[in-house]
């Protein structure tokens, strides 16, 4: 049966539109809002400069899109991860394995969300508020809840949930923030993927011993967890080297 030319034309646009994004999201990721130019996603789009503007209608409205469009990839790991069908000691386990594995691979997000946070501190932001409140937030309460419901059944310790929370993310973001340093103290490279293979592991193990009651229950745990989820592709990091 042959597709009305509507659909035709609906699903050309749809293309057209992802591929502005990914090209605005590498952009932005790169040289921040006000960095960026509209010629340069327009080229690396191959499309004309006057489509940005058709779908987008700004340049500022294309940069909350590409906000929106890496917060929601982000958000859906996130959540799948702590809405596991498992104990909440297991799901806290994911949650942390994903955030590690998603500064990782997702290094346009962190790029954004770094600048949005700069821009915000100075009063330049209104698109974080609300990230926040449809992407983060609901990741935060599944967390404490989780925290809770664990410390209930006698799985977890009795711990601050927010520390667990600053404990879990805050362990892994100073991992890749001070790797600099660390190359020049340690006798090995933190950013080689032996050395973030290691790291990843050393993660998990850690709070399977941390945050549960049993430890034993909780390194086995850690350990099927980690071979469940497998080591995703490890890009080169010259480009962190140079950033960071």
């Amino acid at each position: 049966m042959k597709k009305p030319d509507n659909f035709h034309r609906s699903g050309r646009a749809d293309k057209t539109r992802e591929k502005i994004l990914r090209s605005a999201i590498k952009e932005f990721s790169a040289r921040g809002l006000s960095g960026a130019r509209m010629d340069a996603i327009a080229k690396t789009s191959r499309v004309n400069k006057a489509l940005l503007y058709y779908y987008f209608k700004s340049k500022e409205a294309l940069y909350t899109a590409a906000l929106k469009e890496v917060s929601g990839r982000v958000s859906e790991t996130a959540l799948a991860a702590i809405t596991h069908p498992s104990s909440p000691g297991e799901r806290l386990l994911r949650l942390a394995l994903d955030h590690f594995d998603r500064i990782l691979t997702q290094r346009d997000f962190q790029n954004l969300m770094q600048q949005e946070m700069v821009r915000f501190r100075l009063g330049e932001s209104s698109a974080l508020p609300i990230l926040v409140k449809s992407a983060f937030q609901p990741i935060h309460e599944k967390v404490e809840g989780a925290v809770l419901e664990g410390i209930t059944t006698g799985e977890l310790c009795d711990m601050d949930p927010l520390q667990v929370m600053y404990s879990m993310f805050g362990a892994n973001v100073f991992y890749f923030l001070s790797a600099p340093i660390m190359r020049l103290i340690v006798p090995f490279d933190p950013f080689s993927v032996d050395a973030v293979k290691h790291r990843r592991e050393a993660l998990l193990k850690f709070l399977g011993q941390a945050l549960f009651q049993d430890r034993r229950h909780g390194v086995k745990l850690a350990t099927r967890v980690l071979a469940n989820v497998p080591v995703p592709e490890i890009k080169p990091f010259s480009a962190w080297r140079k950033r960071l």
